[in-house]
């Protein structure tokens, strides 16, 4: 019986990893000038959309477990990026809400997915994005 399942480039896992890793590096040069990581940046990008979500709501749409997101608000807070309060109807969830800081860099984030788009020089990176968001929702029905 072989082996090559077991080989490294026949995994489907592997060059997820890959990708994800290198995307991080081509987004880092991005968001430096905002001072935000990448993690920091999803963040935001929900928090561009909606006024106010729960770490809970967050932690959904960003596929993290609260363990590795309080942290993570805890430095944006301190940045000034954002703001976290005990929800007055319910005081075991916690809003995380955006500060004029964290509106004020909307602004200088609206080209980074151009750049990104351009950088890339691929074609149909709408295609691209949902072909992976189809492998996201097989993964979610898997766990």
């Amino acid at each position: 019986m072989s082996n090559d399942h077991l080989k490294l480039d026949k995994q489907l896992c592997f060059p997820l990893y890959a990708a994800s890793n290198l995307l991080v590096k081509v987004y880092r040069p991005l968001l430096e000038p905002l001072g935000l990581t990448y993690s920091q940046y999803l963040v935001m990008l929900v928090l561009w959309e909606r006024d106010s979500v729960s770490v809970g709501d967050l932690g959904h749409c960003l596929y993290l477990d609260s363990g590795t997101l309080t942290p993570l608000l805890k430095r944006m807070e301190n940045s000034g990026f954002i703001n976290r309060q005990r929800d007055p109807n319910d005081e075991r969830r916690v809003l995380v809400s955006l500060t004029t800081k964290g509106l004020e860099i909307k602004e200088l984030a609206v080209n980074i997915p151009n750049k990104l788009s351009e950088q890339l020089n691929i074609s149909d990176i709408g295609k691209l994005r949902g072909e992976i968001q189809s492998l996201v929702q097989l993964l979610v029905k898997a766990i």
